[in-house]
């Protein structure tokens, strides 16, 4: 229990710290975007090798494709939900969305695998991620008009709060999951986890940044890849 509980609570705290970031200071944007192009970068690596990959190997391969659109579909959904409701403002609100669809997921699997050697691995590629999403959902939110820094702060404070709660039930749970459901879940948080990058992340960072940010990118994949080796 210790153990999971300190694992959720690192996946979680960057999310709270990235908003702070976010929401106290105005970061000059092409650093805005190299963070974001990073963080994408990461979560490309999570979303082959510590999500589908794994889930492709343990089930079948229509199952698994189920699953990872399953996953983008609902992110896609939510997140075109938001764009008519909130305009401009749900690029922040799109980020958070994306955090919790991809996030619960992740951190369920990382909870049922804390035995293993691979949570580590997938410990460091959700906080590596999770750090820039969070800082650019919370500074475009500051940006927008009526975005209220306390209640953005909130916001993000209970998704971490969520995904901590996550992270040990799927700990205490974890003898009773079995290797299909857990498959399942990888598959729909990397199918999320793509969505997100193709739908906000990634055309966020090209638009604040540019041309360059590819680099900042591949750079994200290179590190998460060398920790995941």
């Amino acid at each position: 229990m210790t153990k999971a509980l300190l694992y959720g609570l690192a996946t979680a705290l960057p999310l709270v710290v990235g908003a702070g970031i976010g929401l106290r200071w105005r970061i000059p944007r092409p650093v805005l975007a190299a963070l974001m192009a990073f963080g994408a970068g990461t979560m490309i690596a999570a979303a082959t090798t510590e999500l589908f990959e794994p889930a492709f190997r343990t089930v079948a391969p229509w199952h698994a494709g189920v699953a990872l659109m399953a996953g983008a579909g609902v992110y896609v959904v939510a997140s075109h939900l938001l764009d008519l409701k909130l305009g401009k403002a749900s690029i922040g609100w799109g980020l958070m969305v994306g955090t919790l669809l991809d996030g619960i997921p992740e951190n369920t699997a990382l909870g049922v695998s804390l035995s293993e050697a691979g949570g580590v691995v997938l410990l460091v590629a959700i906080a590596i991620g999770n750090t820039p999403e969070a800082i650019g959902g919370a500074a475009t939110v500051r940006d927008t008009p009526g975005g209220s820094p306390r209640r953005v702060m909130l916001l993000w404070s209970a998704t971490a709060v969520i995904l901590v709660l996550v992270t040990v039930g799927a700990d205490a749970l974890g003898d009773s999951i079995g290797s299909s459901s857990v498959a399942t879940v990888q598959a729909f948080a990397g199918g999320a986890t793509i969505a997100v990058l193709a739908d906000t992340l990634m055309p966020e960072a090209y638009k604040e940044g540019g041309w360059w940010v590819g680099l900042t990118t591949a750079l994200g994949f290179f590190v998460a890849f060398v920790l995941g080796g």
